[in-house]
C-alpha cells in the first residue's frame, strides 16, 4: 500500500515533516530522506539553479521512494508552472503571490479543464506514461495536484483572506525572510509588524481550513510553529544539514585530538 500523497497530507492538520532540497538532486536523495523519516520534500528551483530537466529526473527519485514532492518554480510564468506539473510535481509553489488574481493564475496554469486552462499533454511523466481516457486523466490530475501558496510580501498579507479563500489553494506557506524585507523589517522576526502579519496569515489559514507551512532552522522552532498552527514543518535544507552536522563533528574530533 502506497504512502499518502501530498493531497492527503494537506487535507489534515497533523504535523508533516520535510526538508528543502537545493543542491543534492542525486539518485539516492529520495530514499535517504524517506529513511530519515521525511513526509515530503520541498524541491527548490528558485534559488538552486536546477533546470526543468533536473526536476524531471529528481521527481523520479522521489517517486521511487514514495515521497511526495512540492516544487518551487522560479517565477509565476505559465511555462514554469505548467511544465513543472508535466514533469510530475504533486505540489507547486511560486514566489511572491500577492493578489487573488496571481493566485488564480497559478491555479489556472496547473489545473486541467474545467478547473483551469493548463495545456494538455497525456501519457507522459505526470501520469507515469499510462494510457487512459481524457476525462479520467483530467479528473485524476486535478485531484492529485496541490497548490502551496507562498506568502512573502506585504500585499500578500493584505490580501490574505481572499487568497486563502480561493478554491484550489491547499496550503499557505510563509516565506519569512522575503516577507520581513517586504514589511521593512529585514530579518527582524520579533518586530511587531512582522508578528502581526504572521498572526493574519495563521488566522486566514484557520478561517478557511487550509494547511500552513514554513521552513524552520531548528527543532525548537519546529515545535513552536506547530503550536502556532503550522502543520507543514520544513526543517532546514540539504546544504545546511550537511554543513552543520559536518562542522559539529569535525570541530569535536579536532578538539579531542589537540
Amino acid at each position: 500500500m502506497s504512502e499518502p500523497g501530498l493531497k492527503e497530507l494537506a487535507a489534515h492538520r497533523r504535523v508533516k515533516l520535510g526538508t528543502l532540497v537545493a543542491e543534492f538532486a542525486t539518485p539516492g536523495i529520495g530514499h535517504i530522506l524517506k529513511s530519515a523519516g521525511c513526509d515530503f520534500v520541498f524541491f527548490d528551483m528558485e534559488h538552486s539553479g536546477f533546470s526543468l530537466e533536473t526536476v524531471k529526473s529528481a521527481i523520479r527519485y522521489f517517486e521511487a521512494a514514495d515521497l511526495p514532492v512540492m516544487v518551487r518554480v522560479p517565477s509565476q510564468d505559465y511555462h514554469f508552472l505548467a511544465r513543472a506539473m508535466d514533469m510530475g510535481a504533486e505540489g507547486l509553489i511560486a514566489p511572491m503571490v500577492s493578489t487573488v488574481e496571481q493566485a488564480q493564475h497559478i491555479i489556472n496554469s496547473m489545473k486541467y479543464h474545467p478547473a483551469g486552462a493548463r495545456g494538455v499533454a497525456l501519457q507522459i511523466a505526470h501520469d507515469r506514461y499510462r494510457p487512459g481516457s481524457v476525462k479520467e486523466k483530467f479528473e485524476a490530475a486535478n485531484q492529485r495536484s496541490v497548490f502551496i501558496c507562498l506568502i512573502e510580501t506585504a500585499d500578500g498579507v493584505k490580501n490574505i483572506d481572499g487568497i486563502a479563500g480561493l478554491d484550489g489553494v491547499d496550503c499557505l506557506w510563509v516565506g519569512h525572510f522575503d516577507l520581513s524585507v517586504s514589511l521593512g523589517v529585514p530579518g527582524d522576526f520579533a518586530h511587531p509588524t512582522f508578528t502581526t502579519a504572521m498572526d493574519k496569515i495563521v488566522a486566514a489559514a484557520k478561517k478557511h481550513n487550509k494547511s500552513l507551512g514554513r521552513l524552520v532552522p531548528s527543532v525548537q522552532q519546529g515545535h513552536d510553529f506547530y503550536a502556532q498552527g503550522f502543520d507543514f514543518i520544513c526543517y532546514s535544507g540539504d546544504v545546511w544539514v550537511l554543513h552543520d552536522a559536518m562542522a559539529d563533528a569535525v570541530s569535536k574530533i579536532r578538539a579531542g585530538c589537540e
